[in-house]
């Protein structure tokens, strides 16, 4: 299906219409597909623990990559379930089919009671769960992503059982920033019961959310190491994209990613990553994510609230028909957030404030990388080529001014 919106029609997503029970007669082939996919990667069965309550609950599901997407409704079987979804699906299989197979459509990191509406419809209305994947995208590093600080009050206020799906493999299966590829590994998975109705009512908003950060915590180059997961097969390749910053030298957008090697190339530094996981340079182990960590302590230390901008080509979702070119543009970001001015004048604009992160891609569509500033009518997905445009920093940056704007840290 094309992924062009050949009319540039404009008109935005219906988000107020109400979501649907997965079609029944579509079930069977879906449970099989992904039984079928999973045991492919070596999922043999789901753990559950705890999970002999009835509908209607809520499932808080970890998103490290596209192999995600099978795992759920193998989780939830018996039960058919919706889907809280990014628009690119819609527009991907079609708004009709992506309906009958559950999903409640939402733009990334944008406030929508309408969303709310159709989750609580789906609970209460279809007797159905529904799955929310609060990362809002699949995780850089190997590590969890940031979470909603408001996800226990939204808990709170649906008060049904909250249970947490856990996966194990599918970042090490279909890393984010080699995605184009699916390399041979083990997935595990796990769908446990959080909190029945009486926890929900006796557990403040606070700590249900860090019940759910905790239970959403994970580290896949540790599992990896720890359950001697071998990857042969390129297992560098890319890996410049997420680790854009040199540890010898500091230059940034520098490094480069290539078979199981990642060297940069201002100063010649190489580190080399073993079959699980691990890399080395000078006989010295470095942990990945500690690397993406000091990345993100880095950006944080550099951000000043200045404006920074880039020339980008910008290309519109407003619905599901398709994508709307929009010519181009200049991206500006500073403390207060994201501005995009349009050649035609155009301006949209994305406060720190109101979200939580930035979408980032690092090869969408085959385009490269890009970012994407969504609204409430919306999405924006503005593609640069200037080495200087580090979506990686961006997101970054991105939630450190939404932590200052919230009054989560002293500016």
């Amino acid at each position: 299906m094309s992924l062009v919106n050949s009319r540039r029609d404009m008109t935005p997503f219906d988000m107020s219409r109400r979501p649907v029970r997965q079609n029944a007669l579509l079930m069977p082939l879906i449970w099989a597909v992904c039984h079928v996919m999973t045991r492919k990667m070596g999922l043999v069965r789901v753990e559950r623990r705890g999970m002999d309550i009835k509908p209607p609950y809520i499932v808080i599901a970890a998103h490290q990559g596209f192999p995600d997407y099978y795992v759920a409704p193998r989780a939830m079987f018996p039960h058919r379930a919706n889907f809280v979804s990014d628009m690119e699906g819609f527009a991907a299989f079609g708004n009709e089919l992506y309906r009958s197979i559950g999903c409640i459509g939402k733009r990334r990191y944008t406030a929508d009671i309408s969303v709310i509406r159709n989750i609580q419809h789906a609970l209460f209305e279809l007797h159905q769960p529904v799955v929310i994947y609060p990362e809002s995208r699949h995780c850089d590093a190997g590590i969890t992503s940031s979470l909603p600080y408001n996800i226990g009050k939204m808990i709170k206020f649906f008060g049904v059982p909250v249970a947490v799906l856990t996966v194990h493999g599918s970042y090490l299966a279909s890393p984010f920033w080699d995605e184009e590829r699916t390399r041979k590994t083990r997935l595990t998975a796990k769908i446990e019961l959080l909190l029945d109705v009486d926890g929900v009512r006796d557990t403040s908003e606070a700590e249900i959310s860090r019940m759910i950060a905790d239970a959403l915590e994970y580290d896949e180059y540790a599992y990896q190491l720890e359950n001697r997961i071998a990857i042969t097969d390129r297992p560098a390749q890319g890996l410049h994209l997420p680790l854009y910053k040199c540890r010898e030298c500091m230059a940034e957008g520098d490094m480069h990613g290539e078979g199981n090697t990642l060297t940069c190339r201002s100063c010649g530094a190489q580190w080399v990553m073993d079959e699980y996981g691990r890399l080395s340079r000078n006989g010295e182990y470095i942990h990945i994510p500690d690397w993406y960590r000091w990345e993100r302590a880095e950006a944080e230390r550099e951000a000043d609230g200045s404006d920074i901008s880039w020339r980008v080509d910008v290309e519109a979702l407003p619905n599901e028909k398709g994508f709307v070119p929009l010519g181009s543009g200049i991206l500006r970001h500073s403390r207060d957030g994201f501005v995009l001015t349009l050649d035609d004048s155009r301006e949209i604009r994305v406060s720190s404030a109101a979200a939580e992160s930035a979408q980032t891609e690092y090869n969408y569509r085959g385009r490269g990388k890009c970012i994407v500033l969504s609204t409430k009518d919306c999405c924006y997905y503005c593609y640069c080529k200037d080495p200087s445009f580090i979506v990686t920093k961006l997101e970054f940056k991105a939630e450190y001014y939404h932590r200052m704007k919230r009054g989560m840290i002293c500016e």
